[in-house]
């Protein structure tokens, strides 16, 4: 049975009026996954993370600063698009709390789990909020698997439309880990060159022009990220969830369309099922039109529970 981890504090966190990651957001993904068809779905609550837990990608430091910053009251700034108001902090730490849940569940009961929470995490650097993220939570669930289940192989796909540098930095030296991350480029935050490949050769970056389509996206992950993932042989595959894009989305101009998100899902569940006895762990990140990312969340479960092997 495919595991949701949720947490009413992801409906805590506010944002200024007009920005993109707001609370509609979490209710229109939690309003599809209530829908007909996901009554199966075994529904948990996200915990909260441990510092210990978070300290396996952050330093101190950064723990240290995002408490200090913690307003009593309104919305402040962290950087340029990251915000912060009274309930962020347990928003996000239930976000990387939840990740963290999940690989637990699957590694000791099998199956596969989507996480949806917010605030996103994959554009969180070691000591730098970025991108409406404030913790690398599924760099942190994959630090925590490979520390606390002994893995030495956990491969990572990114399809958010934005590059996932949070994620590529936190895990940079990490050779047990394996990056595949797709975007569109030229688009912020203005890396993700193919030349970023790791101290280990463990990153894979693959690049996508504006405006290319389904089509282009199937063809470089069947080219590239799959044989790719084929070679590593993850014990488990965890999923940078973006539904951005989409060709509805507002912050960004490729034009992948509902069904390609199914078909990478399903492709992905294929390599799992063949490698890692179907263990999923996928993540929410982006996504900014809401019908757009209803329907993305909501077809991107379905293949997890059609797939899930429990």
């Amino acid at each position: 049975m495919t595991r949701l981890y949720t947490h009413p504090a992801s409906h805590g966190h506010r944002t200024p009026d007009g920005h993109p990651e707001r609370i509609a957001r979490i209710e229109a993904v939690e309003e599809a996954l209530y829908d007909a068809g996901f009554d199966a779905l075994d529904r948990l609550e996200a915990p909260e993370v441990t510092d210990a837990q978070l300290l396996r990608v952050h330093p101190q430091s950064h723990l240290d600063a995002l408490a200090k910053a913690a307003p009593a009251s309104g919305e402040i700034p962290l950087d340029s698009d990251t915000w912060m108001s009274p309930g962020t902090l347990a928003a996000a730490r239930r976000a990387a709390g939840g990740a963290i849940a999940a690989v637990d569940a699957v590694m000791t009961g099998g199956g596969n789990a989507f996480v949806a929470t917010r605030p996103p995490g994959h554009h969180a650097e070691k000591t730098q909020t970025m991108g409406f993220c404030l913790y690398g939570n599924v760099a942190a669930a994959a630090k925590h698997v490979m520390e606390a289940h002994g893995l030495t192989r956990v491969a990572i796909v990114d399809f958010d439309v934005h590059h996932g540098n949070g994620t590529q930095d936190l895990l940079w030296d990490e050779s047990r880990a394996f990056l595949v991350t797709s975007q569109q480029m030229p688009l912020w935050p203005g890396t993700g060159e193919r030349s970023e490949t790791g101290a280990h050769g463990n990153i894979l970056n693959l690049p996508l022009p504006p405006h290319s389509d389904g089509n282009a996206m199937r063809a470089i992950y069947e080219a590239e990220a799959f044989p790719a993932l084929e070679s590593f042989d993850p014990q488990l595959l965890l999923i940078s969830a973006g539904f951005d894009a989409h060709r509805a989305d507002p912050l960004a101009q490729l034009e992948w369309e509902t069904e390609d998100f199914v078909w990478l899902t399903r492709q992905l569940c294929a390599i799992a099922r063949d490698h890692c006895d179907g263990r999923v762990v996928s993540v929410l990140e982006g996504g900014y039109d809401l019908a757009a990312l209803a329907d993305g969340v909501a077809a991107h479960v379905a293949v997890l529970m059609e797939e899930d092997p429990v």
